[in-house]
């Protein structure tokens, strides 16, 4: 079973920075892909960001490329997601999930395999 706890998340004004981790344990080896996805308020979960454990393969949504930066620290068992330049639209519960490696180059939810609990992040304008 693996372990995925999301930390970062808070209150921001539009423009700023927030920097979400996702601390993997258990047998986080079976995985190899770590995505971000969030979720708004009566909106569906979308997928904003993936990072492979073996070789750093990213992928980025649209609406985050250029602002967003994900990355991983292997001897931490880590993941990142830098967020710059924050809009309104970027409120949302940000998850963090693991999918298996025959899945790495996913970016559908249903395909990840093990979920964090959540955190929050909210931009004010």
């Amino acid at each position: 079973q693996v372990q995925l706890v999301e930390s970062g998340g808070g209150l921001v004004q539009a423009g700023g920075s927030l920097r979400l981790s996702c601390a993997a344990s258990g047998r986080a080896f079976s995985t190899d892909a770590v995505g971000w996805f969030r979720q708004a308020p009566g909106k569906e979960r979308e997928f904003v960001a993936r990072i492979t454990w073996s070789g750093g393969s990213i992928y980025y949504a649209e609406s985050v490329k250029g602002r967003f930066t994900i990355s991983r620290d292997n001897a931490k068992n880590t993941v990142y997601l830098q967020m710059n330049s924050l809009k309104p639209e970027d409120t949302a519960v940000y998850y963090c999930a693991a999918a298996p490696w025959r899945r790495r180059s996913s970016v559908k939810d249903s395909e990840y395999d093990y979920w964090g609990q959540g955190t929050q992040v909210t931009v004010s304008s």
